[in-house]
C-alpha cells in the first residue's frame, strides 16, 4: 500500500509525555500550553485537546478567533488571548469565558465596559506591544478603579523575555518585578504573574512566577542553542511525509528543477517528492536538506518548486509510492525539523509552523 500523497502525523503521545516531563520540571507554576498559530502548525484543535486531557492549567493563542475556534470545539480551559485589532469583538471573549491581554489604555477602557477579564501585558524589553513602565502607572490606577466598581478583572500582569542574554533578562525580569509591585500599590491583586516562555521556563527558575507559557518544547523542539530536548525527555510531535510521485533515470550533467542550480555528476535516479513551498517547504533550503526514503537519508537537490522537489537517489530501489520522511524524530532515522531549519538558515520554529493547510494533520 503507497504512502498519502502528504501527510503530516501528529503524534499526541508525544504531546502529552512533553507536557508531562516539562510539567515535572516547572512544579509547583501552573502551565499555560501555547496552541497559537494552529499550534505551531501541528493542529490547535487536537493539541489543544491533548493538553487539556493532560492537565494544562491554561491554553493560550495570539487572537481572538484562535480562542473562539476552541471554544467551538468544546475545550474548556482558561484561555489567554493577547494580540488584537482595534475593533475586536470583547463582548464575544465575555460570553465565552475568554481572557483578553491588554495592552493600551483604550483597550483597557474597552474591556471595562463590557465587563471583561484581562491580563495586562507589560513591555518590560521587547518593543513590542504592551504598557512601558510610564504607560503602566496610569493603566494600573484606571484598572483598579475599574475593578472597585465592578466593570472588570484583572487576572493577571505579563510580560515576555527577549532572550538575548542572562543580563538583559535580568533587567528585564527586575522591571516585571518592579511592575508588580507598583499594580499592587495602585490596588490591584492579580492572582497570576508570567513572564517565561519554554526557555526561560526550563533555564531561569526565577522566571517562573505563578506560571510558564510552554510553546515550542510541548512540541519536542529546542527553544535555543542550549535546549537539549532529548536531556530533557522530549520528543517532536510532527512527522511530516509525501510519497514519491515519479522516478526516472538521468544521465551525468543533467539538470535538474528551476535554473540549474545543481546537475547531476553522475548516472542517477532521482525520485520526486509532492510538496514544495506552498506547502511551507522552504525554498532557502534547495540542495541542502536531506529526506529519509525507506530508512536512508537522501541529498534533495535542485530548487525546491512550489509543489514538488527532487531527490538523488542513487541506484537504490525507490519506488513510486514508497513514503518519504522530510523530518520527524531524529531518533528514528530521519532528518529533524532542526536539520532543515539549518538548510534554511532558520529556526524549527518557522519549519513546523508554515506547514500548508493542504497538507492533512493526521493525529494519533
Amino acid at each position: 500500500m503507497s504512502a498519502p500523497l502528504r501527510e503530516a502525523r501528529i503524534d499526541l503521545d508525544a504531546l502529552r509525555g512533553n507536557f508531562a516531563a516539562l510539567r515535572a520540571v516547572v512544579a509547583p507554576a501552573r502551565v499555560l500550553g501555547v496552541v497559537k498559530a494552529d499550534a505551531y502548525g501541528h493542529g490547535a484543535v487536537a493539541c489543544a485537546r491533548a493538553l487539556e486531557e493532560a492537565g494544562a492549567d491554561w491554553l493560550g493563542v495570539a487572537d481572538l478567533d484562535e480562542a473562539l475556534a476552541l471554544r467551538e470545539a468544546g475545550l474548556r480551559a482558561p484561555i489567554l488571548a493577547w494580540l488584537h485589532a482595534p475593533d475586536v469583538d470583547i463582548p464575544a471573549a465575555v460570553a465565552h469565558d475568554i481572557d483578553l491581554g491588554v495592552s493600551t489604555i483604550d483597550q483597557l477602557e474597552r474591556a471595562a465596559h463590557d465587563g471583561a477579564t484581562v491580563q495586562l501585558k507589560l513591555d518590560t524589553g521587547l518593543s513590542r506591544n504592551g504598557f512601558t513602565f510610564a504607560e503602566a502607572m496610569t493603566a494600573f490606577a484606571r484598572a483598579a478603579d475599574h475593578e472597585a466598581r465592578g466593570h472588570l478583572r484583572v487576572r493577571g500582569l505579563f510580560s515576555h523575555l527577549s532572550n538575548t542574554s542572562r543580563e538583559d533578562d535580568d533587567r528585564q525580569l527586575a522591571l516585571f518585578r518592579e511592575l508588580a509591585d507598583a499594580a499592587r500599590d495602585a490596588g490591584l491583586n492579580p492572582e497570576l504573574l508570567h513572564i517565561a516562555s519554554t526557555q526561560a521556563a526550563v533555564h531561569r527558575p526565577d522566571a517562573r512566577f505563578d506560571m510558564v507559557r510552554l510553546g515550542i518544547g510541548l512540541y519536542g523542539l529546542p527553544s535555543d542553542a542550549d535546549t537539549d530536548p532529548v536531556a530533557l525527555g522530549l520528543r517532536p510531535v510532527m512527522e511530516l511525509a509525501a510519497c514519491v510521485a515519479a522516478v526516472r533515470h538521468v544521465p551525468a550533467g543533467t539538470g535538474m528543477s528551476y535554473g540549474y542550480i545543481q546537475r547531476v555528476e553522475r548516472d542517477t535516479k532521482l525520485a520526486l517528492i509532492p510538496l514544495g513551498y506552498a506547502d511551507g517547504i522552504p525554498r532557502s533550503a534547495s540542495g541542502r536538506a536531506e529526506v529519509s526514503i525507506n530508512g536512508v537519508r537522501y541529498p534533495q537537490v535542485g530548487r525546491i518548486a512550489m509543489d514538488q522537489f527532487l531527490v538523488d537517489v542513487g541506484d537504490d530501489p525507490v519506488a513510486v509510492g514508497d513514503r518519504a520522511v522530510l523530518w520527524g524524530d531524529p531518533a528514528t532515522g530521519v532528518p529533524s525539523a532542526e536539520d532543515w531549519a539549518a538548510a534554511a538558515g532558520t529556526i524549527g520554529y518557522e519549519i513546523v509552523t508554515r506547514v500548508g493547510p493542504r497538507v492533512p494533520r493526521v493525529a494519533r
